[in-house]
C-alpha cells in the first residue's frame, strides 16, 4: 500500500503525512506542484529526520502521476468530503494507493473522475472537515488492519 499527496499545500501537514509513512513503512508520492519548497524549514521540522527512512516519489504533475499508476496496476482510491461511500465500508488491497488532496482545495474534478474509489471519513455535522494529517493516519490504519488481518 501506499499513500500519495495531491498538490499539498501545507508544509507541517505533508511532513507529519511523510513521518507517518517512514514509521509504518509505506512508499510517499508527492503529485506536484506543491505550494512550498521541499527546504521549507517547517517541512523539515514537520518530517523530522524521519524523512531520511522513507521510500517518496515526487511526481512532475498528475498525468505523469496517473501514467505511473496505470503502467503499476495499482488502485486508487481517493478520500474526500464529498463521498458517499464509508472508509470503514471499503476493502482494501495491498497494491492500493491511498490519495489525499490539498488542504485548501481538495482535488481536480480530473483526478476524482480517476478515482477507482471514492471514501469520506463521516464526521459531525456542521463540521467541515478533519486534518488531512489525521484522515491520513486513519486510513492508513484501517487499510493496514484489513491488509493484515485477511494475511
Amino acid at each position: 500500500m501506499q499513500i500519495a499527496l495531491f498538490q499539498p499545500d501545507i508544509p507541517q501537514n505533508t511532513g507529519t503525512i511523510l513521518r507517518l509513512c517512514a514509521c509504518l513503512d509505506l512508499p510517499a508520492h508527492i503529485i506536484e506542484p506543491a505550494g512550498f519548497a521541499f527546504s521549507d524549514r517547517l517541512f523539515r521540522r514537520a518530517g523530522m529526520d524521519y524523512l531520511d527512512h522513507l521510500s517518496l516519489t515526487r511526481h512532475d504533475s498528475w498525468s505523469k502521476f496517473q501514467a505511473w499508476r496505470v503502467e503499476k496496476g495499482c488502485r486508487l482510491v481517493l478520500f474526500t468530503t464529498k463521498a458517499a461511500s464509508h472508509y470503514l465500508d471499503f476493502r482494501y488491497a495491498a497494491s492500493d494507493i491511498l490519495l489525499f488532496g490539498r488542504e485548501t482545495a481538495g482535488v481536480t474534478d480530473e483526478v476524482v473522475a480517476a478515482a477507482d474509489a471514492r471514501l469520506v471519513i463521516p464526521i459531525k455535522p456542521g463540521l467541515r472537515s478533519l486534518n488531512v494529517a489525521i484522515t491520513a493516519a486513519m486510513a492508513a490504519g484501517e487499510a493496514l488492519r484489513q491488509i493484515r488481518s485477511n494475511g
